[in-house]
C-alpha cells in the first residue's frame, strides 16, 4: 500500500534515522556505556567529543562552525550577565536563518535541499539551547563558576540524542543531572532499553499504519474533498491530524528519551494523548514538556507570570507565544495559530478565575 507522502516532517526524519541518524545514535549508545563503565568522572566530556564528531560527518565542517559560531557568540554576550542582552543576542540569532542571502549561501554548501535543511532544524533547535545555557549563565552565583564554563556549554550544545529535534532540556537540570555520578547496572540498563525498544517499535508501527491507511494529509493538502465532506467527517479528519501528530512525537521524542534514560538522565515526559486533553493550558503543560519547560523558566517567569497584574499576566503570555510562534519560523499562520492559542489560555483562565469566586461557586 502507497504512503501518505504529504506529511513531510515524518517522511524526512524516518528517512535521516534509516540513512544515518540511528546508526550515530546507536554510537552515541556505546560511547556512552562505555564511558559509564569506565571513566564516568569524564562522560560529558566523551559525549562533547562524540557529539562535534557526528555533528561534522552530518553537516559538514561548515555547519558544524555554525554552530560553534553561534555558541561563542551565546557564551561571549553572556559574560554581561545581563538577561536582556542575551535574549537580544539569541533572537539576532535566530533571525539570520531567515535572511534570504545566508539560505541561499548555505544551500550552496550541500548536494541536496534535505542536508540544507538538516542544518537550519539543527540550528534552530541549538539556538534554544544556547539561550538556556546563556541565560543560565547570567542568573548563576560565583561558586558556581566550574559548571557554567566553555566546555560545559560545548557538552550541552552537541548532547547528540537531543542534537537534531530535541526534546528541550534546559541546562540546569542537564548539568545537575550529568555530573551526578550513580552506581551503574548493565543488567538495568539493558532492561530499559529492550522495553523502550519494544515500545518504539510499536508506535512506529502504529505511525506507519496511519499514514499507509489513513491518507489524512493528503486530504488536507486538497481542497475539494474537504468541501464536499460533512462537519461531522471535517471533525473526524481534525481529530486523526492531531493523533497521528501525537504518535509521530511519541517515535520522535521516545527515541531520544531512552537515550537520555540509559546516560542517566531524566528526559522531559513524553507527549500526553490528546484525546485525554480537554483545555489549551493542559495541552501546552503536557504536549512538549521540555519546551513547556523552557518558556515558564526563561520567558513567562521572567516577565511577571501569574504573579503579576491582570495586564502583567496577559503580556507574559504574549510575549510567550509571541516567541514559540517566531522560533518556528514566523510565517503569517504561525502569528495567527499563535495569538488563537494564546487567546484560548486567557479565556480559559478568565473562566476559572470567575468560577473560583464564591458567590459563582454557591450558584453552581
Amino acid at each position: 500500500i502507497p504512503q501518505d507522502p504529504m506529511d513531510f516532517e515524518w517522511s524526512y526524519w524516518i528517512e535521516w534515522g534509516r540513512e544515518r541518524v540511528l546508526w550515530l545514535l546507536a554510537g552515541h549508545l556505546l560511547v556512552s556505556q562505555m564511558s559509564r563503565l569506565l571513566v564516568e568522572k569524564y562522560k560529558p566530556w566523551c559525549l562533547m567529543v562524540y557529539g562535534m564528531a557526528a555533528c561534522w560527518l552530518l553537516l559538514g565542517i561548515k555547519g558544524f562552525a555554525v554552530i560553534l559560531l553561534h555558541a561563542a557568540i551565546s557564551f561571549a554576550v553572556a559574560q554581561f550577565q545581563l538577561s536582556l542582552l542575551t535574549w537580544l543576542c539569541s533572537l539576532i540569532l535566530l533571525s539570520t536563518l531567515r535572511i534570504p542571502a545566508v539560505e541561499e549561501t548555505k544551500r550552496k554548501w550541500y548536494d541536496t535541499e534535505n542536508e540544507y535543511y538538516l542544518l537550519l532544524f539543527t540550528v534552530s533547535v541549538r539556538c534554544l539551547f544556547c539561550t538556556s545555557f546563556s541565560l543560565e549563565y547570567c542568573w548563576h552565583a560565583p561558586t558556581q563558576k566550574s559548571s557554567h564554563s566553555f566546555p560545559w556549554m560545548l557538552a550541552y550544545v552537541f548532547y547528540y540524542p537531543t542534537f537534531h529535534n530535541g526534546p528541550l532540556v534546559n541546562f540546569d537540570e542537564f548539568s545537575k543531572q550529568m555530573r551526578r555520578q550513580e552506581a551503574f547496572s548493565v543488567k538495568t540498563n539493558l532492561s530499559i532499553l529492550i522495553v523502550g525498544i519494544i515500545r518504539i517499535f510499536f508506535w512506529w508501527c502504529l505511525a506507519e499504519l496511519m499514514i499507509h491507511l489513513m491518507y489524512i494529509h493528503a486530504l488536507y493538502s486538497s481542497a475539494l474533498p474537504l468541501e464536499s465532506a460533512s462537519y461531522w467527517a471535517l471533525g473526524g479528519l481534525a481529530l486523526a491530524q492531531v493523533l497521528f501528530f501525537y504518535v509521530k512525537y511519541l517515535v520522535l521524542y521516545g527515541v531520544p528519551g531512552l537515550l537520555l534514560q540509559m546516560d542517566g538522565l531524566k528526559p522531559p515526559p513524553l507527549p500526553c494523548c490528546v484525546s485525554l486533553m480537554h483545555s489549551f493550558t493542559k495541552m501546552w503543560r503536557s504536549f512538549d514538556v521540555g519546551l513547556h519547560r523552557f518558556l515558564v523558566r526563561y520567558i513567562y517567569v521572567p516577565m511577571g507570570g501569574s504573579q503579576s497584574s491582570l495586564l502583567g499576566t496577559l503580556l507574559s503570555t504574549a510575549l510567550t507565544f509571541a516567541f514559540v510562534s517566531y522560533w518556528h519560523g514566523g510565517q503569517s499562520y504561525l502569528w495567527y495559530w499563535g495569538a488563537l492559542n494564546w487567546l484560548g489560555v486567557i479565556v480559559e483562565n478568565g473562566i476559572k478565575r470567575i468560577l473560583s469566586f464564591s458567590l459563582i461557586q454557591d450558584l453552581i
